[in-house]
């Protein structure tokens, strides 16, 4: 049941808070991307090219939904699937299928001109991450590496010098590490995601922020989106 402090606008509700809230309190935004910053599921659209989308997409709905506990082990299988599938095919999803969602561009825009510091937490892939940090200007990201040899992706992850797998317990860490690096307390921080990978780092944030959102991700977060773009969350704040 719903809080005497919830409130209900078209497409938007808003928990346990009084907008208008003031933009500049905050010193840093993180950002999901898969459906949350960019309008697709990376690994579900890899797979398409060895014709295993489906498959893929069945274990990614279901790890989003919090049905699939083990993050990792749900990434290792559908990152295995994509065995053999050439590196042309990630560029090809770049090019042609990998679309920002609306409102992000004046999101991330509006946050950078407000002094807020920027982060890209994904448990998808560097090939993608760092393509959609230069698109929007974000300053910082962490994300998965694919395996390539021979210009084919090998089914596997590699391990990187500063942990394994993005999950959800590594997007908590990193927002907070990223916090500290930047002199920043968590409650500065607001966290934006979709899934049930992003719960963790929305637990410790200031403000969460569920976009377009898994049923368990929208029942807990302080801010839901639900119809229209990400600049929607800039309606809690004071012009």
């Amino acid at each position: 049941m719903a809080s005497d402090r919830t409130i209900f606008r078209p497409g938007l509700t808003i928990r346990e808070l009084s907008p208008p809230l003031r933009l500049r309190d905050f010193g840093l935004i993180a950002f999901d991307m898969d459906s949350t910053l960019i309008n697709i599921e990376c690994v579900d659209e890899i797979a398409a090219a060895a014709g295993r989308k489906d498959e893929v997409a069945a274990i990614t709905e279901a790890a989003m939904r919090g049905e699939i506990t083990d993050y990792k082990d749900s990434l290792r299988r559908r990152v295995a699937l994509l065995r053999g599938v050439p590196v042309s095919a990630l560029q090809e999803v770049l090019e042609h299928r990998l679309q920002l969602n609306p409102g992000a561009q004046r999101l991330v825009q509006t946050c950078r001109e407000q002094g807020l510091r920027t982060l890209l937490v994904s448990g998808g892939f560097t090939y993608f991450t760092d393509a959609v940090c230069a698109m929007l200007g974000i300053e910082a990201s962490r994300s998965n590496v694919l395996e390539v040899v021979d210009g084919q992706l090998t089914g596997r992850m590699v391990d990187q010098s500063w942990g394994d797998i993005c999950d959800g317990h590594e997007k908590q860490r990193m927002l907070l590490q990223t916090c500290e690096r930047w002199g920043l307390q968590a409650h500065q921080a607001i966290a934006v995601g979709d899934g049930a990978n992003d719960l963790p780092m929305m637990a410790v944030a200031g403000l969460s922020v569920a976009y377009h959102a898994k049923p368990k991700v929208r029942e807990q977060a302080q801010v839901a989106i639900e119809a229209g773009g990400l600049d929607r969350l800039l309606e809690l704040f004071e012009r």
